[in-house]
């Protein structure tokens, strides 16, 4: 099992910035993925971000050359670097781990954290 902890989230302007972090409750290296997804009010949760083996990372188009997903897998933390912020981007932003045992996939999520961009 993992624990996630998110934090970062905030209220921030068009065009601004913020920088998600996630916490895991055990080495990131040994997770086959880590990501960020992100849902808004009345809306399914959707993927934004991921990061994996190799350092492998996938981006959802509308957030392609804004967001950048990195880790620091020596304390255990993944990043979510968001500029240019429109107010689209507004959800709460959950963290994702991604792991395998005996072929069956389990996923872990942290509580979420609001991000609101509005003027």
């Amino acid at each position: 099992q993992v624990q996630l902890v998110e934090s970062g989230g905030g209220l921030v302007q068009p065009g601004g910035s913020l920088r998600l972090s996630c916490a895991a409750s055990r080495s990131i290296a040994t997770i086959y993925r880590m990501g960020w997804y992100r849902q808004a009010p009345g809306k399914q949760r959707d993927l934004v971000a991921t990061i994996g083996w190799r350092d492998a990372m996938n981006y959802a188009d509308s957030v392609k050359g804004r967001f950048t997903i990195s880790r620091d897998t020596a304390n255990n933390t993944v990043y979510l670097q968001m500029n240019n912020l429109k107010p689209e981007d507004t959800a709460v932003y959950f963290c994702n781990a991604e792991t395998y045992s005996d072929s069956r996939r389990y996923d872990y999520w942290g509580q979420g954290t609001q991000v609101t961009v509005s003027s």
